[in-house]
């Protein structure tokens, strides 16, 4: 028998062939279909996102009335929601739960806002009803903190479910920025309990005391349990407004499923639960005791930003020896900034010049007058004693010798050729606040350097307000603003001189018609360039005159693990904010 061989040119084994590659590629593709199903799947089945969160104490309140504390604010925030919000980067003032730019009509005097559609977080629509309901609220009640800025509200019409019309008294500065940036609440969830609280003696009393069990919102989060003294549970809100909006160039979430509020009762308690990784965020200024052991650790990312805060030297100016604009210049000129900024704060933030924070950039004036700047501490003696002495002060042994050497100095003398008498430096005691503590002293011990009897004496902190804020029976004292609004309108509450009472916020003394006619000016500025200008000469005059004398700004320092979640919004402030909580996602 021949040897049988097939032949390459048969077309039957072609086909043949051609068929079994068909099917090896089918069996492929069907075995990679059932993967990709099967991953789909996985994906579709996925364990929900536990977002965790430290919390320093426990909120005094989820009543929006009553918990006006930090801890109860960071809560509260998740939940009510306001008008407009400030961007982010811009610090601009945009539409949130409004639609779009107000609408200002110069002749009614009026604004007109348009809604989203929007809905609180039990479905019900979320309408112009609810803020003229809210309106009222604060109206009634005269809620601290949002009464005092809606008076300026004439009348609030519904001209339909989404659109509402704020009628002003006078042209307002601050209607975005004080008015438009309060929480409003669902007129469902409040009018019965108001109708209570107004029928008993008490009104805003019964209020605050409700107990608030499912609060109604239309933020990104809602509560779901509350354990008081362990944890607060917050699930994302599936009726927020914002999820998968682009609100201020942010695509929003949020991007995670739960929040979990860890209360701790001490920072060392905290920080150890955020390096073993039980939390994923410490919702707190960090101190900079911890920074060094916390930059070793690689899962931990630490955050610096700038704060909206103020701390300064004031002087009371209704009686010597700091009733002299040139004492209170010459003491600027001393302090030595630098100094304060590398040993007090470890360099953990900036000196400060102006009374308006640079990190609020767009109000602040760079261009004040900064006393000392540059110097080294001997030129700043010498300056300072050239000051005084051409003011008129004098000493039997001046500060400065023929030679421009330093030298120990005798009393000072003012330009009366009586001694100076000894005055006093207020500050917290250093377990309250070291930075001020330490601040005081240093500040005593550059006067002394001119001769001046300075002391500083620290002081249980509420005593130091009834002493400087309600008895103005003080020398000179260093305190702080941790917290400014981001609108400047604050200078006219600290240096008008309709404040200058008991008790009231000019706590310095100041008075300066100029001035005064600046601050009541500005508050009636619409244009918000003319404002800007305005607000500028109010800082250069302030730096001029000296009344307070701006120290330093500390960073806000947060940590937070690295591991789990990405994308915190950095801001003055801090990382924690709305924004944050709206576009944090876990890591892939």
């Amino acid at each position: 028998m021949g040897q049988i061989r097939k032949s390459t040119n048969n077309p039957y084994t072609k086909v043949c062939d051609h068929q079994s590659t068909i099917f090896l590629i089918l069996m492929a593709l069907a075995v990679l279909g059932l993967a990709v199903v099967g991953l789909f799947s996985c994906s579709q089945s996925k364990e929900p996102s536990f977002l965790k969160i430290g919390l320093p104490e426990e909120p005094r309140s989820l009543n929006l009335w009553l918990g006006t504390d930090a801890n109860s604010r960071n809560i509260l925030s998740q939940i009510y929601q306001p008008l407009f919000r400030r961007h982010p980067e811009t610090l601009e003032m945009i539409p949130w739960l409004a639609k779009e730019d107000p609408v200002f009509n110069e002749k009614q005097m009026s604004y007109t806002v348009t809604l989203r559609q929007a809905k609180w977080s039990d479905g019900s629509d979320f309408t112009s009803e609810d803020v003229l309901f809210t309106r009222q609220l604060f109206s009634d009640f005269k809620i601290p903190r949002y009464y005092s800025h809606w008076r300026i509200i004439e009348k609030v019409e519904a001209v339909n479910a989404h659109t509402v019309v704020f009628y002003l008294k006078e042209p307002s500065a601050v209607f975005l920025p004080r008015v438009m940036t309060a929480p409003m609440v669902s007129k469902k969830e409040w009018e019965p309990v108001c109708k209570q609280a107004l029928a008993t003696e008490k009104p805003l009393r019964f209020l605050q005391d409700y107990q608030v069990e499912n609060p109604l919102g239309t933020g990104p989060f809602m509560l779901h349990e509350y354990q008081k003294g362990a944890y607060i549970h917050m699930i994302k809100n599936p009726y927020f407004f914002g999820q998968g909006q682009t609100i201020g160039n942010l695509t929003l979430g949020p991007f995670v499923d739960h929040v979990l509020f860890n209360i701790y009762g001490t920072s060392d308690v905290a920080i150890l639960a955020l390096k073993k990784k039980d939390i994923d965020y410490y919702w707190w200024d960090i101190q900079p005791g911890y920074i060094q052991d916390l930059e070793k650790n690689s899962d931990i990312d630490l955050h610096y930003n700038k704060k909206s805060a103020l701390y300064y030297l004031g002087f009371n100016l209704r009686k010597p020896p700091f009733n002299d604009k040139v004492l209170r210049q010459a003491v600027a000129t001393v302090v030595d900034k630098a100094f304060i900024l590398d040993r007090i704060l470890q360099n953990h933030g900036n000196p400060m010049h102006s009374i308006v924070p640079a990190g609020n950039h767009f109000w602040h004036n760079p261009d004040v007058r900064k006393y000392g700047e540059g110097m080294d501490q001997k030129t700043r003696i010498t300056t300072a004693w050239k000051m005084l002495a051409e003011a008129g002060y004098s000493w039997e042994t001046p500060p400065v010798a023929s030679d421009g050497s330093l030298t120990k100095p005798s009393d000072i003398q003012m330009p009366s050729g009586e001694k100076m008498e000894k005055f006093v430096i207020l500050t917290p005691p250093a377990d309250y606040d070291p930075k001020r503590a330490f601040a005081g002293t240093m500040i005593q011990e550059w006067l002394r350097q001119l001769g001046m009897p300075a002391f500083a004496r620290p002081m249980a902190f509420n005593s130091l307000l009834e002493t400087v804020k309600a008895k103005h029976d003080f020398d000179a004292f260093v305190l702080g603003y941790g917290k400014l609004d981001l609108d400047p309108d604050y200078l006219s509450s600290f240096f008008s001189t309709k404040n200058d009472n008991p008790r009231d916020w000019n706590m310095s003394g100041y008075r300066n018609p100029e001035f005064d006619k600046l601050a009541a000016t500005q508050k009636l500025t619409v244009d918000v360039e003319a404002r800007r200008q305005m607000i500028f000469d109010m800082q250069a005059m302030l730096l001029e005159d000296v009344p307070y004398y701006p120290l330093y700004n500390p960073h806000i320092i947060e940590a937070t693990v690295n591991k789990r979640f990405e994308g915190w919004v950095e801001r003055v402030d801090g990382i924690g904010n709305i924004w944050s909580l709206c576009m944090v996602k876990p890591v892939d």
